[in-house]
C-alpha cells in the first residue's frame, strides 16, 4: 500500500492536473484531492475549478422521482455549497439541478465571475436567489431557467438590468399540453403550478434584454403580442424554440419572426 501511495504521490504536478481535469464534478466532490499530499497541492489549480457541471449525473433516459425529494435537494445543495466554499474565486460556469435557494444564495455571494448558471428542475429557487444572482454575478452570459416554476418575470427584469452581457436565455417549462411523460415522476401539485404570465416574461425579455442570442421558451404560455415585443426588442436573435407554445399559430410566428433577420 505504501508503494502504491509513493507511485502516485510522485507523479509530476502537469501530469497529476491533466489526471484531475478528467474527473467528474461528483468524483472531485468525493475527495480525490485527499489521495496524498501532492494531489492535494495540485488539486488548488485554478483551472480546475473553472467549471462545475453535474449534469452527467442526470445523463439518462428518464427522470427519476427520487430527484424530486427533499433528501436528493439537500445532497445536491451540500454538493454545490462545498463546492463555492472551497473554488469561488475561479467558478465562471456552474451547471447542475435540483439545488434551492440555500445553495445559491452563496454563489451570489461568492462567484462574482460567474458567466454560465444552468439550475433547470430546481422547486425551491425563488426569485429570492435570482434576484441576488442579477446583482451579484454581473457577468452573466448564459442563463438556463428550465423548469423552475417559483422564478417569475420579476427576475427577468433584474436579470436583463444588471447582466448586460447575457446572450442566451432558457426558460422553458413541462409539456402542459400532454403532462404524461411527467406524472408519477414530478409531484402533481408541481405541475398543476405551470406559470401562466407568458405575456410578462415575454414583455420582460423584450425590454431588459436587447443582446440576446438564443432564447428557449418551450411551452410558454405567451400570446402574438408578447412574441412581436421579443422579435423587435432583441433583434440579434439568432435562435428562437418555441416548440409547444399551443397560443401561437403558424401565422404569428412568421409574422413576429420576419422582424428578425438573422432566425
Amino acid at each position: 500500500m505504501e508503494e502504491s501511495e509513493s507511485e502516485w504521490g510522485e507523479l509530476t504536478r502537469e501530469c497529476l492536473i491533466n489526471i484531475l481535469s478528467r474527473l467528474t464534478a461528483e468524483d472531485q466532490w468525493r475527495g480525490a484531492m485527499l489521495v496524498c499530499k501532492s494531489w492535494f497541492t495540485a488539486f488548488q489549480e485554478p483551472s480546475l475549478h473553472s467549471v462545475f457541471n453535474f449534469e452527467p449525473y442526470f445523463d439518462s433516459p428518464s427522470e427519476s422521482p427520487r430527484w424530486w425529494t427533499l433528501q436528493f435537494e439537500s445532497k445536491i445543495d451540500s454538493m454545490l455549497l462545498s463546492t463555492v466554499q472551497s473554488t469561488h474565486q475561479f467558478l465562471t460556469q456552474i451547471r447542475i439541478r435540483h439545488c434551492s435557494d440555500r445553495s445559491l444564495n452563496l454563489v451570489t455571494q461568492r462567484c462574482p465571475n460567474l458567466e454560465v448558471l444552468s439550475i433547470r428542475s430546481c422547486p425551491r429557487v425563488t426569485d429570492d436567489s435570482i434576484s441576488k444572482i442579477a446583482t451579484g454575478c454581473p457577468n452573466l452570459k448564459e442563463l438556463d431557467i428550465n423548469y423552475c416554476y417559483e422564478i417569475t418575470h420579476e427576475s427577468l427584469v433584474l436579470i436583463g438590468r444588471n447582466c448586460s452581457n447575457l446572450k442566451v436565455l432558457k426558460r422553458n417549462l413541462m409539456n402542459w399540453l400532454d403532462p404524461s411523460q411527467h406524472i408519477g415522476i414530478v409531484p402533481d401539485d408541481y405541475l398543476n403550478a405551470c406559470p401562466q404570465d407568458g405575456g410578462s416574461e415575454a414583455a420582460a425579455i423584450a425590454i431588459y434584454m436587447p443582446h440576446l442570442e438564443s432564447l428557449k421558451i418551450r411551452f410558454s404560455k405567451l400570446t402574438a403580442k408578447g412574441l412581436n415585443s421579443i422579435c423587435q426588442g432583441c433583434p440579434n436573435l439568432e435562435h428562437l424554440d418555441l416548440s409547444g407554445c399551443a397560443n401561437l399559430t403558424s401565422r404569428d410566428i412568421a409574422n413576429a419572426s420576419s422582424n428578425v433577420f438573422r432566425i
